[in-house]
């Protein structure tokens, strides 16, 4: 496991973070207790490598603080950001069931505090309390059918419904940052560019340019080198079906 250790968490801090993640939101607070005592904090500097693509799963990740990326490189050099995640969400969580290679990069994007575990611990607290293993499995499940859903309704998205969604996205998880920054009217800060916002919609650059552009008159958002301001998230929602 790569990284720099970070502060320590006590176990009550690492069972209220478990807590919050839906795979194990579920899970029974004695459950909770076993996987804290396999957890491992870590930090990452912004631009640092978590994992890559082709990396061994050995371990899955769950974000205490910051945000992270992941991304795929095209075979035309293109990098694209498949997801983005912030505090209470996981990540490489297949690590927990089997030793496969790494689907994506992801990189830190700003400072980031993790708590790891282990594959090879949880695997083993899976064959000691099947219960853990079987609301896991339940839980993994719902969060399948949940991303089905979501590609579904992006399909028959327009460009600014996509856009808007991401958008709203990255506010609810700018807000519940511990250090979120804001605007100088107190809108919410997200840190990422044009690219970025594109790539997360699934539409072009120039698509999702426009569309900011068209938000940023009405002055529901404005832009600098790196960064948005929202200033008026209840007016993203009505491009959003």
């Amino acid at each position: 496991m790569i990284g720099s250790p970070p502060s320590k968490l006590t176990a009550e801090e690492t069972v209220d973070l478990l807590a919050r993640v839906p795979v194990f939101a579920t899970l029974a607070r004695e459950d909770l207790e076993r996987i804290a005592e396999v957890a491992v904090p870590r930090r990452f500097e912004p631009g640092e490598v978590v994992f890559r693509e082709g990396d061994a799963s050995d371990t899955c990740y769950i974000v205490r603080n910051g945000s992270c990326r992941a991304v795929r490189e095209h075979s035309d050099g293109r990098t694209i950001t498949l997801a983005t995640f912030g505090p209470g969400e996981i990540f490489g969580e297949l690590a927990m069931f089997e030793e496969e290679r790494r689907s994506a990069t992801v990189e830190a994007t700003g400072e980031l505090h993790v708590v790891g575990l282990l594959g090879g611990d949880m695997r083993r607290l899976m064959r000691e309390h099947p219960e853990i293993s079987i609301r896991l499995v339940v839980a993994l499940g719902r969060r399948l059918r949940e991303s089905n859903e979501r590609l579904a309704r992006q399909s028959f998205q327009t460009v600014q419904s996509r856009v808007a969604s991401v958008l709203l996205q990255l506010v609810e998880r700018a807000a519940g940052e511990d250090s979120a920054g804001t605007g100088a009217d107190g809108g919410v800060l997200i840190m990422g560019t044009q690219a970025d916002v594109a790539k997360l919609a699934g539409s072009s650059r120039e698509s999702a340019s426009r569309f900011l552009a068209v938000l940023e008159r009405a002055g529901v958002v404005s832009q600098g080198r790196g960064r948005l301001v929202v200033h008026d998230p209840s007016a993203l929602e009505a491009y959003v079906f």
